[in-house]
């Protein structure tokens, strides 16, 4: 199981330099955990900068992949990831859910570079 965090998405979704190798991490959508909140990230970055169609599109895309919601053990985990880490909430969510569900982390922020767990594909 994998998550990728809203980088890896706006990434792939913008064909952007690292959307060859995120679109090797998406090819199976069926092993993607995907935390809600990172839906809303991108689709609301995606409609902010492209278009409506565009973040429809690319909202469906990440609803093939298995959506999970923000439940209260995540959300307490969260908050202790955050004190942690010093990780800002939506950041602490994704990774709470990641270690929630065994999944290993695919994200191009660099706060998540030094936690274990995470696979960063840093940005060139």
């Amino acid at each position: 199981m994998r998550v990728i965090d809203s980088s890896g998405w706006l990434e792939f979704f913008v064909d952007g330099p690292l959307a060859g190798k995120y679109g090797n991490y998406l090819s199976k959508a069926g092993k993607i955990v995907t935390p809600t909140i990172v839906l809303y990230e991108v689709y609301k970055k995606i409609r902010r900068e492209r278009s409506e169609e565009e973040a429809l599109m690319a909202a469906a895309q990440i609803q093939k992949t298995h959506l999970v919601p923000l439940t209260e053990s995540i959300a307490l985990a969260a908050a202790d990831i955050s004190l942690e880490y010093r990780l800002a909430m939506a950041d602490s969510i994704v990774y709470a859910t990641a270690l929630s569900h065994r999944a290993q982390l695919i994200s191009s922020d660099a706060d998540f570079a030094r936690l274990s767990n995470v696979t960063y594909l840093a940005r060139e």
